[in-house]
C-alpha cells in the first residue's frame, strides 16, 4: 500500500475513534460527567494508536507536517458528518457542506506545487 493512502486510511480510522471520544458521549445526557470522560479518553487512548503511525509513516513518505495536518481535517470533517448524521440523527445543510467546500480550497493551496 502506498505511503499516503497508509496515512489516509490510519487517519481514518483515528479520526473515527476520536470523533467517538469527543461527540459519543451525548447521545447519552443523563450519564454522569465521570463516566463520559473516562469513556472518552478510553477511546482517545484508542485514537493514538493510528494517529501516531499514520503521521510518522506518512512525513517519513514524504508529506509535510501541514500536508498531514490538512488532509486530518479533511477526513475529520467527512468522518463527523457521517458520524453527526447517523450516530446524532443531525441534519447535514448546505451551510456545512459551503464550510466543507473551503476547507478543500485550502487542501489546493496546501498541495499545490507553487
Amino acid at each position: 500500500m502506498p505511503t499516503a493512502l497508509t496515512a489516509v486510511v490510519l487517519l481514518t480510522i483515528s479520526n473515527a475513534f476520536m470523533t467517538f471520544a469527543w461527540y459519543g458521549h451525548l447521545k447519552y445526557p443523563r450519564s454522569a460527567m465521570w463516566v463520559a470522560i473516562l469513556a472518552s479518553w478510553g477511546i482517545a487512548l484508542l485514537e493514538y494508536c493510528f494517529q501516531v503511525p499514520a503521521n510518522r509513516i506518512g512525513n517519513a513518505g514524504g508529506l509535510s507536517a501541514s500536508q498531514l495536518k490538512i488532509m486530518q481535517e479533511v477526513i475529520t470533517l467527512v468522518v463527523f458528518c457521517v458520524f453527526a448524521s447517523t450516530w446524532l440523527g443531525e441534519k447535514i445543510t448546505w451551510n456545512y457542506y459551503v464550510g466543507f467546500g473551503c476547507v478543500l480550497l485550502g487542501v489546493f493551496f496546501v498541495y499545490y506545487k507553487w
